[in-house]
């Protein structure tokens, strides 16, 4: 039965590569095409990471075991041989002494078990927030390439200079443009999700929200453009219809 209260990574992966089919077809050779390969390629890569990450250790925790085994075991041997030592005036002080080194031993113990049950959380936040800084920087490669899709430009060239980008896409093209790098960030956030959603760890969730709140504020700039494009399309296209005459009444 499907689960409809979780990201499938399989179907984010499938929308990604549809994604990257649509930039090409529409935008052949554009750099944006190139970057959605990438992120496909991480998607790919970083679902599969974000599964290992959500499965148990078992060779981790089997090792863990043998040297808590081993430890308990260190803690027997010490009893019982301050059990088994002869009780005299002449020892009390040793076996005062003794036990003292047992306590600090059993402290030392106890400091190294709850290491030692951190050690798989702290590995797996480790490889979750290295990935998720690689998602992080993808996000700003996509607003690198939605930087020069200036709809004004569409409109006018005026002011233009000898600097200016190159303007070679219709309003139309500069909206489909705009809105695929929105699906990308789209996306992006989705991907970084799947690490929360199988490691809820404090410190994981807190970059997988930071990388959302990136991506939605990107998307809300791209989405302003892409308004401004829709407000001078329907300018243009009211402007002859404002400027024809009035019929006159026989």
């Amino acid at each position: 039965m499907e689960n409809r209260r979780a990201l499938d990574p399989v179907k984010v992966i499938d929308t990604i590569a549809a994604l990257h089919r649509r930039i090409s077809e529409r935008f052949p050779g554009a750099g944006l095409a190139s970057v959605c390969s990438e992120l496909h390629a991480i998607a790919t890569k970083n679902s599969a990471r974000a599964r290992q990450i959500s499965h148990r250790n078992l060779p981790l925790r089997l090792a863990i075991f043998v040297l808590l085994a081993a430890g308990a075991a260190g803690l027997a041997w010490i009893a019982q041989l301050i059990y088994l030592f002869p009780r005299s005036a002449d020892n009390v002080y040793s076996v005062l002494q003794g036990l003292e080194a047992a306590a600090n031993l059993v402290v030392l113990l106890g400091a190294a078990i709850f290491f030692l049950f951190r050690i798989e959380e702290r590995l797996k936040r480790r490889d979750a927030v290295q990935a998720l800084h690689e998602l992080r920087s993808i996000v700003h490669v996509i607003d690198m390439h939605q930087l020069t899709k200036d709809p004004s430009l569409t409109v006018t060239v005026a002011g233009k200079t000898a600097s200016s980008p190159l303007r070679v896409l219709s309003p139309f093209e500069v909206a489909r443009y705009l809105d695929y790098c929105s699906e990308m960030v789209s996306l992006t956030s989705k991907v970084a999700v799947l690490f929360a959603q199988g490691f809820p760890d404090a410190v994981v969730t807190e970059v997988v929200s930071d990388i959302e709140r990136v991506a939605a504020g990107l998307s809300q700039k791209i989405w302003q453009k892409i308004m401004i494009l829709q407000s001078s399309a329907a300018l243009q296209s009211a402007a002859p219809v404002a400027s024809s005459p009035a019929p006159t009444v026989a």
